[in-house]
């Protein structure tokens, strides 16, 4: 799984000032991440607004993007919930050409027990086409997959290959990262501590911030695979206001307000999200000049 070593961007879904989805600044923003020297693309993660789209549209981004991709760098799809039938089902109708993963959110709202994760994720396994990242963001999901459980799953199936943490929880990263099985790949979930996390074991990012500034958050991710942290550091740094501010007032509103001052596509976002403030569009302005 070389090719979910590095900078994962995953995208958001540019959309029309009427609210349907804009082809042609998703086109703009995958060329423009490409371009920003990126290894692999994830195509509707929650940062692309996966909630507010038809499967109609969910089918039609796939196509769009892995034409646009034409193999350039590594295609994941995101492709979970907490409706465990309905993922199967997914996954036995989803057309794996030109996709390499599989990334697969931990059920929301439900609030499941590590058993029931468990399950959940083996029927998945069971389904999938393609190799599978566990996805552990406990902030939006109410529910931590627990070491134990992501062990436990990286154990047993030989298709469970890796897991975006994005729980913040550093006793959780060094668990995985002492006791994980060989080959099994920790990405970093959270863009203000992917530094620390490939200190411990990760092996990169997949990344909000990178839709708007793939070439120094790409940069600065290469240098610490290569163990320039000391380089890297002063990357780390400059990207630490920007970042905070693309996620002040929600994701994905930071990083669109930020992609429409770049030129790369609008800021729309459907309901319930809404456009940031013009002070924090302000504030993004001023910091962009520094980092493209």
């Amino acid at each position: 799984m070389n090719k979910l070593y590095g900078t994962g961007v995953a995208l958001v879904t540019p959309f029309n000032p009427d609210g349907s989805v804009d082809f042609e600044g998703l086109k703009n923003l995958i060329n423009h991440t490409i371009t920003g020297g990126v290894e692999y693309l994830v195509s509707l993660g929650t940062t692309g607004e996966t909630a507010t789209l038809t499967k109609e549209e969910k089918a039609a981004i796939w196509k769009f993007t892995k034409e646009t991709v034409n193999g350039r760098v590594g295609l994941v799809a995101g492709i979970g919930g907490n409706n465990t039938q309905e993922i199967v089902e997914s996954l036995n109708h989803f057309d794996s050409e030109g996709f390499d993963a599989i990334l697969s959110v931990s059920p929301y709202y439900n609030k499941p027990t590590q058993e029931g994760i468990y399950q959940h994720y083996k029927a998945i396994s069971a389904a999938s086409p393609l190799p599978i990242i566990l996805y552990n963001v406990p902030g939006r999901t109410g529910s931590m997959v627990s070491a134990d459980t992501v062990l436990r799953l990286a154990n047993d199936f030989k298709n469970i290959v890796a897991v975006k943490e994005a729980s913040g929880n550093f006793d959780q990263f060094n668990k995985l990262a002492k006791d994980k099985p060989e080959g099994f790949l920790l990405i970093s979930g959270d863009d203000p501590i992917t530094l620390p996390m490939i200190a411990l074991g990760a092996v990169g990012v997949i990344s909000v911030v990178g839709n708007a500034v793939p070439k120094i958050f790409s940069s600065m991710v290469r240098l610490c695979l290569a163990g320039k942290f000391t380089e890297a550091q002063p990357l780390h740094y400059k990207l630490i206001d920007f970042t905070n501010l693309c996620f002040v007032e929600g994701n994905p509103a930071g990083v669109k307000a930020a992609l429409k001052t770049l030129g790369v596509c609008g800021d729309t976002v459907r309901l319930p999200l809404v456009p940031v403030s013009a002070n924090t569009q302000e504030q993004l302005n001023k910091e962009l000049p520094q980092l493209t």
